[in-house]
């Protein structure tokens, strides 16, 4: 078992981070909620100057690396833009994307695009999206709609990895940049005479912040390999990631804003913008406790196989 993703899916990954940083970084996600119509023309072009759009991850496991690569990265630069639904879409072309849903509320931060998605709720049923009414206004709903769903025929149990893990993958992206900012703050800070970065509490901090986005990475490749392989517990190790991105998340923008204080929760700083697009991929289509719940009843008394099962 090889879980590491190849240079070249790393290379690929840079490649795209720098792509986004060329075209505007931070300021992309800004422009995106002052003029939401712009949305579409501000990061699909981009990506597809890169040659994300023409990565097949369903039939090609070196393009499914790619393509985690691809969202890590616009995960690092808060990327307002569904990247990982876009990667996952059915192969048949008929639609853009694909969305995972859950129950009661079916929802996606996909409002104001105009593109077809496909979805699939954790029991497999597919269905295709007829219309997405919008909540609000990007600043307090982060472009989230609810979704008025068809159901249609056909067991979506494999478009149901996939659609789970790539996302973990744009998440992750998220908890590299809060670290890294978190990082910088406390290296230039000072109290008491002291750089934040020299206490112990402080570096006690960092340290449970890092054994969890580290571990997320490792069950991310482990996911990513088990949809790679087709493992029949390619669905259960999905649920398994996405509960530990959520528990991630968590402890990472926790310890991130405690570093900041009060400035980490004004707009001035990129943590905050990180830290409210992130909710949506921690809260859809499951939340914690589902996500928990759905994991349990896949699993049932088998248990999971594990990185260390082989």
């Amino acid at each position: 078992m090889n879980v590491e993703l190849s240079e070249e899916a790393l290379a690929y990954g840079s490649t795209v981070r720098q792509a986004f940083a060329d075209a505007g970084g931070d300021r992309l996600v800004r422009d995106a909620e002052l003029e939401p119509a712009k949305r579409e023309s501000a990061y699909a072009p981009v990506l597809g100057e890169v040659g994300a759009w023409e990565l097949e991850p369903r039939a090609d496991g070196d393009d499914l690396e790619a393509a985690a690569a691809v969202c890590r990265a616009s995960g690092y630069w808060c990327a307002a833009y569904p990247v990982a639904e876009r990667l996952a879409r059915p192969a048949d072309g008929e639609v853009d994307g694909l969305l995972v849903v859950g129950a009661p509320v079916r929802a996606a931060a996909v409002a104001g695009l105009d593109l077809r998605w496909a979805t699939v709720t954790v029991d497999g049923q597919r269905g295709l999206v007829t219309a997405v009414r919008p909540d609000g206004p990007p600043r307090t709903t982060s472009f989230v709609g609810e979704l008025e769903i068809a159901a249609t025929a056909g067991d979506g149990a494999g478009d149901l990895a996939l659609g789970l893990v790539l996302p973990c993958w744009t998440l992750l992206g998220m908890l590299d940049r809060a670290l890294d900012l978190a990082r910088d703050h406390v290296l230039v800070r000072e109290q008491f005479g002291q750089r934040l970065s020299s206490f112990q509490g402080v570096q006690f901090q960092f340290t449970e912040a890092e054994v969890e986005r580290a571990g997320l990475e490792m069950l991310g490749k482990y996911a990513l390999w088990s949809v790679r392989t087709r493992r029949p517990s390619a669905v259960a190790d999905a649920l398994a990631l996405r509960l530990a991105a959520i528990e991630a998340a968590e402890v990472v923008f926790r310890v991130a804003h405690q570093l900041h204080g009060a400035i980490g929760f004004c707009d001035e700083t990129q943590l905050s913008w990180l830290s409210r697009y992130s909710q949506p991929l921690r809260r859809l289509p499951l939340g914690l406790s589902a996500t928990r719940s759905a994991l349990v009843k896949n699993i049932g008394r088998q248990g999971l196989p594990g990185l260390f099962h082989e």
